[in-house]
């Protein structure tokens, strides 16, 4: 998790893959993740990080990236600022990472988890997002492609585009766009994409 880097852009690396070093999750049909906070790289001394509860702050007293997120999410609640939009990139495989769109940062909590306290943040799909992976338009079934779906397309694929090739830049495409009523669940439906080509592509059906 990583709060407003260069030009204020605000960015989560997520992961629902079993084994998983954080609880992330997709609700509401995708339009919704929740997000574990993270743990403290160093810990006192003799406790391993998943030991200790996740910290709000470090030890010189400026808010850890946790405590950042808790921050804007609180403020939001009270009303005193607009929601933080974030980019959410998705870890599919090793080395192997797929942007999942723009979220609103609306929520946060705290909650036990093996003994310990976890940050939790809720993230909503932004409804003026026109990301090629997530459609704008409100649809019943998921928004989101389910991992198992990317891993069966990226190894179908050959992680690269089936266009020309290219290894660099690929973006998860709806071969029938989600606009008009393509699905996410199937990988028939769903092709890997250079971001030249899927720009190109738009919503059109070829």
């Amino acid at each position: 998790m990583n709060y407003q880097l260069r030009h204020r852009t605000t960015v989560i690396l997520m992961s629902v893959r079993p084994g998983a070093p954080y609880k992330d999750r997709v609700v509401d049909n995708g339009r919704v993740l929740i997000y574990e906070g993270h743990d403290n790289p160093k810990p006192p001394e003799g406790k391993k990080p998943k030991e200790v509860d996740q910290e709000e702050r470090n030890p010189d007293g400026t808010l850890t990236q946790n405590g950042l997120f808790a921050c804007a999410a609180d403020e939001y609640k009270l009303g005193e600022r607009y929601p933080e939009t974030v980019k959410v990139y998705e870890k599919i495989k090793t080395g192997i990472w797929v942007y999942n769109g723009l979220f609103d940062l609306t929520d946060v909590w705290r909650e036990e988890s093996l003994g310990r306290s976890v940050y939790k943040f809720k993230l909503e799909l932004r409804d003026d997002d026109s990301s090629p992976t997530i459609s704008a338009v409100r649809v019943e079934q998921t928004r989101i492609i389910p991992t198992a779906v990317k891993l069966e397309v990226w190894r179908r694929d050959e992680g690269k585009c089936r266009m020309c090739g290219a290894k660099d830049n690929l973006h998860f495409d709806h071969i029938i766009p989600y606009s008009k009523g393509g699905t996410s669940t199937d990988a028939k439906n769903i092709q890997l994409l250079c971001v030249r080509h899927n720009l190109a592509k738009s919503d059109k059906i070829e």
